[in-house]
């Protein structure tokens, strides 16, 4: 078995997607921009992030056509230089909620919003550094 990538589902595609090439610099696979489906990728790594239009899967799952509420999933990212990051991240129009600061002794983390609410978590390992 092999993780393919995580989806989210997102009503307002256009938004979502902007925020994930534009504002969080990962590189979209085909381009559409209106959906119903993207896949991003990181620079380095194998995992992926895909938005998917939520109207698009509530004609396959009924339950899906009523509005997402709550906070229901965590996007992880691992930076290199956390601050750094951040710094382009709010050049880009991105606003950070929380952080840059230690988790633990061995990671730091800054957290930030895509347009539809779902929390995006970027973390520095510090055991990493040199």
């Amino acid at each position: 078995m092999e993780l393919a990538q995580v989806r989210l589902l997102v009503s307002d595609f256009a938004a979502c997607y902007r925020f994930y090439a534009d504002i969080l610099g990962l590189k979209p696979q085909s381009g559409a921009t209106d959906g119903p489906y993207e896949k991003f990728s990181p620079a380095t790594g194998s995992a992926g992030i895909a938005l998917q239009d939520r109207s698009a899967m509530a004609r396959l799952l009924d339950e899906l056509d009523e509005p997402a509420t709550g906070h229901r999933s965590l996007v992880v990212l691992r930076v290199d230089d956390l601050d750094a990051y951040c710094a382009r991240i709010a050049e880009r129009g991105g606003v950070i909620v929380h952080g840059p600061a230690p988790l633990t002794e061995r990671m730091r983390v800054a957290h930030l919003r895509d347009p539809e609410g779902n929390l995006v978590e970027l973390q520095e390992w510090l055991l990493l550094r040199g």
